[in-house]
């Protein structure tokens, strides 16, 4: 990086951090402190709500997933629209009408007090480990571009951000990530218009996409009902539609979002805000990959875009097989390439035989040069078992550092760790909102006065942001990080989404009956996680529908035995 990358790197994030700082310096109330002014309108809720859900891990590993997989993964993202309406309906004034600080304390006012821990537990263990990954991410960007350790890097990244989240609180989270949306959308969408500039001259959009789409990167849809299959139509609208109204409607790192609207109104906004645009911006994510993709067809790639698994090769008594992988993988790649210019040729020419003829061949050297990279990352690994050749996270900063310019390295650079920022700061707001309102003060001291629970709330936000660092340093070993996260949320969201559709909608059941639900629904979801192969995407669905089918059953069984369900209140 030269020194304007680092002029904008350091004076984008350093200027929004202090701003921040500056316009909530005079708010020290718990109100404050963890819900916001309460005046927020419905733009600043849909960008803080968006900012919050796509963290670095989005801008970073999302075009690598694009660009190994193609569009098929924006699939995940077709419940998102219904989730976002069914939570502006039902949760959103419920949450309001309750004045609750976390959605946790709904739990414990229709239920009872163990089933309200139940679900603040279940949030915290999930988004305690979720927030390591979102400190990882920006941990792989330092780690390629200054060449710092890793974990040094982790760790360091880590803290930056527990200081920032712990100085501003709530409001010091919405008020800045306006501002870090918007550094993000000038970086991405820089990045593609320069990725766009740098494809051959020769080659038209109907080439560039007749081209991914003869490489099967187009499918964005797959209607196969093979529940085996990670991503399909399918999964994603049911599977994906619990994830993300567990996500959005359960998630204390959401709801502290939009419950601090001004009005009921503002907040329905700001969620339709996101129905509308949040899967046309991950398709556009997930096409920049696509179009990497499409420019290293005709561009050397390397064999290895982590830097740090060709370094290894080529140091560990691997050198000449390292050196024998790279040339046979460059030869492949040109034979690639001219076929792809024959095929461009004979394309233009209205030479359909000849097109699909040389389409082929380029299809058959490409498919060579990846076996090629499977057999060099099996080397890796047997030489080194704990490093990973998984290349998808690095994609995108490899064709950034080698092919843009100065100053937008910076941007892009500035983009990821606003996107982390964002993120980063409302996940450990949120962890130590809830510890605090949830367990502190409804267990540990319940006659703590506001301006103890607001030094109680920085400090759980520290400890919670440790926990992150911690947890990030053993990051590496998961598959591709999107993936990772996703999954992660799946796990558990589906037993949590359970507990509120009861509360919601069942108004019979009571705490005993979901609580134990609950808890035997988690634990059928975790046996198919670490014994089947079904699509994680189902596991939402799964852990949802067994906590209220299981609920409906246990207190039927209690109702039977003489332990009526006692009196609920109004919602």
């Amino acid at each position: 990086m030269s020194a304007l990358d680092f002029v904008v790197l350091i004076g984008s994030m350093l200027g929004i951090a202090i701003y921040g700082i500056w316009r909530t310096r005079d708010r020290r109330s718990l109100n404050a402190y963890l819900h916001g002014d309460g005046q927020t309108p419905w733009f600043a809720i849909g960008l803080s709500v968006m900012a919050t859900q796509a963290s670095a891990i989005t801008f970073l590993s999302t075009p690598g997933q694009g660009y190994l997989g193609g569009l098929g993964f924006v699939q995940i993202y077709f419940g998102v629209p219904i989730a976002l309406i069914i939570i502006a309906v039902f949760f959103l004034p419920i949450f309001r009408r309750l004045n609750v600080y976390t959605a946790y304390e709904f739990l414990g006012r229709r239920f009872d007090a163990k089933t309200r821990l139940l679900g603040a537990a279940l949030f915290l263990v999930q988004r305690g480990l979720g927030a390591g990954l979102t400190i990882y991410a920006p941990a792989i960007v330092l780690t390629t571009v200054f060449g710092w350790p890793l974990d040094l890097t982790i760790i360091c990244s880590g803290l930056l951000v527990i200081i920032y989240t712990v100085a501003g609180g709530s409001d010091a989270v919405t008020v800045t990530q306006k501002y870090q949306i918007g550094i993000i959308f000038a970086g991405m969408v820089t990045a593609f218009c320069l990725l766009i500039a740098k494809l051959p001259s020769g080659l038209t959009f109907t080439d560039t996409f007749a081209l991914a789409g003869g490489f099967q990167k187009l499918n964005a849809v797959n209607f196969s009902t093979d529940i085996h299959e990670r991503y399909t139509f399918w999964s994603g609208l049911l599977g994906g539609t619990f994830l993300m109204l567990s996500y959005f409607g359960t998630d204390q790192s959401q709801v502290q979002r939009y419950i601090s609207g001004s009005s009921l109104r503002e907040g329905r906004l700001g969620l339709m805000f996101n129905a509308v645009f949040k899967i046309p911006m991950q398709f556009s994510i997930l096409l920049l990959g696509v179009l990497i993709f499409v420019f290293y067809q005709f561009e050397p790639p390397p064999l290895f875009f982590n830097p740090a698994s060709s370094q290894y090769l080529a140091e560990h008594n691997s050198g000449e097989q390292w050196q024998a992988f790279e040339n046979n993988f460059q030869k492949l790649h040109n034979q690639t390439r001219q076929q792809l210019e024959n095929w461009l040729n004979a394309r233009h020419s209205g030479d359909e035989s000849g097109a699909k003829s040389a389409f082929a061949a380029a299809s058959a050297a490409h498919q060579q040069g990846e076996q090629l990279r499977e057999k060099a990352a099996k080397t890796l690994q047997a030489a080194n078992p704990g490093t990973t050749a998984n290349d998808a996270d690095y994609v995108f900063i490899t064709f950034i550092l080698r092919q843009l310019p100065h100053g937008v390295i910076g941007l892009l650079v500035a983009a990821f760790f606003a996107a982390a920022l964002s993120s980063k700061s409302a996940e450990l707001n949120a962890l130590g909102s809830s510890t605090t309102i949830d367990f502190y003060r409804h267990l540990i001291k319940r006659d703590a006065t506001d301006a103890a629970c607001v030094a109680a709330s920085k400090w759980f936000t520290a400890f919670w942001g440790l926990v992150a660092i911690v947890f990030a340093l053993y990051a590496h070993l998961v598959e591709n990080l999107i993936q990772a996260v996703n999954i992660l949320g799946s796990i558990f969201y589906g037993v949590m989404l359970g507990l509120f559709v009861v509360a919601f909608f069942v108004r019979r059941v009571g705490g005993t009956a979901v609580f134990w639900a609950a808890v035997a629904a988690q634990s059928l979801v975790f046996a198919l996680y670490f014994n089947l192969t079904i699509s994680y995407l189902w596991y939402p669905l799964i852990g949802c529908a067994t906590c209220v089918l299981l609920s409906l059953i246990i207190q039927t069984a209690l109702d039977s035995n003489g332990k009526p369900t006692p009196a609920l209140p109004a919602l």
